[in-house]
């Protein structure tokens, strides 16, 4: 009888076809991800630069006395900002420092600049294109025949006109039991975890948990959480409350009234940037009464007081170790309003200017 050889050498000639045929499309995805990640590590570096260089620029056009508006030192500031940043050998072009005046209509949507009356805003684009710079070399795409790509970025930053209104209340969402806010002396700290527990200044753990309350509509997302945190309340906020029967008038919030209104337990590690923003800043916390808790997860908390807090320090290690902590300041007993919209032109101050904002 005679024996048939085995057939490895050719199922591993097999193999390695196979191989040669799926090199090439993996080579394209590492190609893709590398690259794509570098990219957007340049993107987001120019975005971040063009925003603050914004933010700086657009603080110049505050009119002297006169009403005269320094458009050159406009342009200075923001490309000594961007020189401090990514080193003197970064041109902005000129045409990539635009100023003009912001049509309300628009200041939601995609702004529109006028070339007429007191200018409020400063455009700064950053590029990385044939224009200035040159482009952004790229590395496993080469092999493919794609040296390098365009990359640019723009920053919008506007100036917030005064109001004859009192202004927007400044709130961090974290609702924190009345017992143990009246526990704590002025000045006394706080620390809240991502997973519900609080503990006080000296470590040990306090009864009750917390929340992180949807002021507004329900189940806000962790941007407008972030929002309320850095900005503050919004007429949306408001309205919300008031359509949904929480609050009998949607112009503010009576802290010296109570109201039912729905949370989520612990805090999220998406909320890390924004809090982060407000280190060393005073915000209005809710104070509840009473909770409830329905269908799981589903929290509701009585808010009967608002108090004052520092925002002294955070951590976000893992979600086990997420905690914000606040030094307690006061009890607040007026009204908490929205901010005012950069689209509306009731009771305005002329030639009155509060702080910038970023809009794009």
């Amino acid at each position: 009888m005679t024996s048939r050889r085995p057939r490895r050498y050719e199922r591993r000639g097999t193999i390695l076809v196979l191989v040669a045929l799926i090199s090439v499309p993996l080579i394209g995805i590492v190609a893709f991800a590398v690259d794509y990640g570098h990219l957007m590590k340049v993107r987001c570096d120019l975005q971040r630069y063009a925003d603050c260089a914004a933010l700086a620029a657009v603080q110049d056009l505050v009119p002297n006395e006169t009403g005269y508006q320094d458009l050159a030192a406009v342009r200075t500031t923001a490309r000594s900002y961007v020189t401090q940043n990514l080193g003197a050998g970064f041109t902005v072009l000129d045409s990539d420092i635009e100023m003009g005046r912001f049509d309300p209509t628009t200041i939601y949507s995609q702004v529109t600049l006028l070339n007429s009356g007191i200018f409020d805003t400063v455009r700064v684009k950053l590029r990385r294109d044939s224009s200035a710079n040159s482009k952004v070399p790229l590395f496993f795409a080469k092999v493919f025949g794609i040296d390098d790509s365009d990359v640019v970025a723009s920053g919008t930053a506007v100036l917030q006109k005064g109001r004859y209104i009192l202004p927007g209340a400044d709130v961090l969402p974290f609702a924190v039991s009345k017992n143990e806010w009246n526990s704590l002396s002025p000045g006394d700290e706080l620390v809240v975890y991502g997973d519900g527990r609080v503990e006080d200044g000296s470590g040990g753990t306090v009864p009750g948990n917390w929340g992180t309350l949807d002021i507004g509509s329900t189940n806000n997302s962790t941007s407008d959480l972030g929002n309320q945190i850095v900005n503050g309340l919004e007429q949306a906020d408001l309205s919300a409350l008031n359509s949904d029967g929480r609050i009998p008038t949607d112009e503010y919030i009576d802290a010296q009234s109570s109201t039912w209104m729905q949370a989520d337990p612990g805090i999220s590690a998406g909320m890390k940037g924004y809090v982060r923003q407000v280190h060393g800043q005073t915000r209005i916390i809710p104070l509840y009464e009473a909770m409830s808790v329905s269908g799981g997860d589903n929290l509701e908390y009585k808010i009967t007081q608002w108090g004052v807090v520092k925002v002294i320090d955070s951590s976000w290690n893992g979600a086990q170790n997420i905690s914000v902590k606040v030094q307690k300041a006061y009890v607040y007993e007026g009204d908490l309003r929205p901010n005012p919209s950069l689209n509306g032109n009731d009771d305005l101050i002329s030639g009155a200017y509060t702080s910038p904002a970023l809009v794009e």
